[in-house]
């Protein structure tokens, strides 16, 4: 056996699988001689029986089945392969019996074959080796011949034949999550900011009229950022400066002062109990709530004080500060996962994350999490799984390809992507098919946020609403996974000079909004998550697929799932109308290539008639920036 898959790095790692995904498993099982070679699919959930599946020959040797993921436990497949004395008869008999050649002497060798196969097998699963025993003794030779090329036999070989030479491969081990793991719609938002009046501090009271407004642009998960006290030395101010000037609210990520640490809640955001009641609000609406954890300190945190050993010190034994050459953050200090208390440290970071999820918390967007060690997650996520196998882990690593994919394999559930910096077709096109192709795509699931607190792209900057619409387009269509920062609704786009930061960003001030403002895309946004939830391609990844278009300015794509398709053509250009020839994947979706037929848009609900492989589109930013098709009858 070889080539066996799915496989990531060599089985070092599991596959990624989600409850109610199918695993499709593919090797090549050969064999010296021309005797029938047989294969099965061996899986089972963690601690269950196994179960097997027949694998289905294809050409070049490889064999192919699948299994369903049916519960929340981790599994495992294996592949076996073996010699069938049974069908290798079977067929060199039909053979033999064709050629005129005398085949008494085969049918008595068959007569030994089926006794063994037989033994005392149920007469309703053994029927046709029953037929086959009958005509051996009848002597029946056409019959023998006949019945040695049915479909039947090859199931019953595989039930009751010898399994000659049987070997199986090496266990591959398959991590399953929850669906959200999958498919799920992020909304994040500061708490602080759920205020009217921008002199006032929001509290999670507060924070109803968020959750409506989060569901009713069809977004299922609630990401807000951290809610801990926030240390007072070395506060920002107003677009990050140093000093702050008073009553300046400083960075959520600047965690722990003399009010608590990370399993603490801002006085000026309330109390524990108050963000149980949050939880059981956003529960009530339909909503998951997601919390941002990030292993860092202010200079106030307890930590500092009863741990100096977990933090780095400079020759002055000084603790040193977050450093990104040339910027320092003096309002932060990273720790140590170097220190000689190693264990004390793992521990208690541990003890975050479960501290959360007590409170209800089965989400979690990590902060930076590719400064710390990876083998600390691989660890620190297999101990949550273990008490919680529902937790949720979200990668906020803008970072080298190698080191998301790292994360990725260790554990983390979803990743944040490059996608926020591919505005091109090529870019488009080259990105998305390396992650949803290959080895990459059985581990990495790509979260596409169109933007975050931090970054505000030059698209975004200078296209203006037909950017934000088109990106959030791209954003919902290309990955099962995708979110909005708060004000993208909005089309907020003041950006400080030469830079990806917000003007007056919300990372260090309140800023209170009027969602219903005018040149809001809120309805946009609405339809674009009403429409993933019905088109069950836009729910599953390693389904994308591009097409030729003869105009750079358009990309178009499809999505498949069973025998549901869905064909996306955007104009990537927001300053410009651009039309282009696009090519449809007729032989796909089961479509003559001069065969006319219909396509619904589910963003207008217009309907066009096309006709083959090659037809027009017409798209113009603030009008009309993408189609999102499906066939209708």
């Amino acid at each position: 056996m070889s080539q066996v898959w799915p496989v990531v790095e060599c089985n070092r790692y599991p596959v990624k699988r989600t409850v109610g995904e199918d695993v499709e498993v593919r090797a090549r099982v050969f064999s010296h001689g021309t005797d029938v070679v047989l294969a099965a699919l061996r899986y089972r959930a963690a601690g269950g029986r196994w179960k097997e599946v027949r694998m289905r020959p294809q050409p070049d040797d490889y064999f192919t089945a699948s299994f369903t993921i049916e519960r929340l436990s981790d599994y495992e497949f294996s592949v076996a392969g073996w010699h069938s004395p049974l069908l290798t008869w079977a067929r060199d008999f039909a053979k033999w019996y064709a050629s005129g050649e005398d085949v008494s002497m085969d049918a008595e060798e068959g007569r030994e074959i089926l006794s063994r196969a037989l033994g005392k097998r149920p007469a309703s699963r053994a029927a046709v080796l029953k037929r086959l025993m009958e005509a051996i003794v009848a002597r029946d030779y056409g019959t023998i011949a006949s019945l040695s090329t049915s479909p039947g036999l090859t199931e019953a070989a595989f039930l009751f034949d010898r399994r000659l030479h049987l070997e199986e491969g090496e266990a591959v081990r398959v991590r399953v999550e929850r669906e959200e793991a999958r498919f799920a719609s992020w909304y994040e938002f500061f708490p602080r900011s759920c205020t009217s009046d921008p002199g006032k501090h929001g509290t999670l009271r507060d924070c109803t009229a968020m959750l409506r407004h989060a569901r009713d642009l069809g977004f299922d998960t609630v990401y807000i950022t951290p809610i801990h006290p926030i240390g007072r030395t070395n506060r920002r101010g107003k677009n990050g400066v140093i000093p702050c000037a008073p009553g300046d609210p400083g960075s959520p990520w600047a965690i722990g002062s003399d009010e608590g640490g990370h399993k603490s809640v801002n006085p000026d955001l309330g109390t524990l109990e108050d963000f149980r009641e949050f939880l059981r609000k956003a529960r009530s609406m339909g909503l998951e709530v997601a919390m941002d954890i990030a292993l860092q300190c202010s200079p106030d945190h307890p930590y500092v004080r009863e741990h100096p050993e977990w933090f780095r010190h400079r020759k002055d034994g000084s603790i040193r500060y977050a450093e990104n050459p040339p910027k320092k953050y003096f309002d932060i200090y990273p720790f140590d996962f170097d220190t000689t208390d190693r264990e004390g440290l793992w521990n208690e970071m541990l003890s975050i994350f479960l501290f959360w999820a007590e409170q209800g918390v089965r989400a979690f967007r990590v902060d930076n999490p590719h400064t710390k060690p990876t083998d600390f997650w691989e660890w620190l996520i297999a101990k949550v799984r273990e008490k919680y196998p529902d937790a949720i882990f979200l990668a906020e690593a803008f970072t080298r390809p190698s080191i998301m994919y790292e994360l990725s394999k260790v554990g983390f559930s979803m990743s944040y992507t490059y996608f926020t910096w591919r505005n091109y077709d090529y870019e488009i096109r080259d990105y998305f098919t390396e992650i949803n192709s290959g080895e990459v795509a059985e581990h990495f699931r790509p979260m596409l946020f169109t933007n975050t607190p931090d970054i505000l792209t030059d698209v975004l900057q200078k296209g203006g609403r037909p950017a934000f619409m088109m990106r959030a387009v791209l954003a919902a269509t290309l990955s099962p996974l995708w979110g909005i920062y708060s004000g993208f609704e909005l089309c907020e786009n003041r950006a400080r000079p030469n830079s990806e930061e917000y003007l007056d960003s919300e990372k260090y001030e309140v800023k209170a909004r009027d969602f219903g403002a005018p040149g809001n895309i809120n309805a946009f946004i609405a339809r674009l998550n009403q429409i993933r939830r019905e088109c069950r391609p836009l729910q599953f990844f390693r389904n994308v697929e591009f097409y030729r278009s003869d105009n750079p300015n358009i990309v178009c794509y499809s999505r498949w799932h069973g025998d549901e398709w869905v064909y996306v053509v955007v104009n990537v250009n927001p300053f410009e109308e651009h039309s282009a020839t696009v090519q449809v994947p007729v032989w796909k979706f089961g479509i003559g290539f001069n065969e006319p037929y219909r396509m619904e848009d589910l963003l207008s609900g217009e309907v066009y008639n096309w006709v083959g492989e090659y037809n027009y589109v017409k798209l113009t930013p603030g009008e009309r920036c993408a189609h999102v098709l499906r066939r209708r009858a």
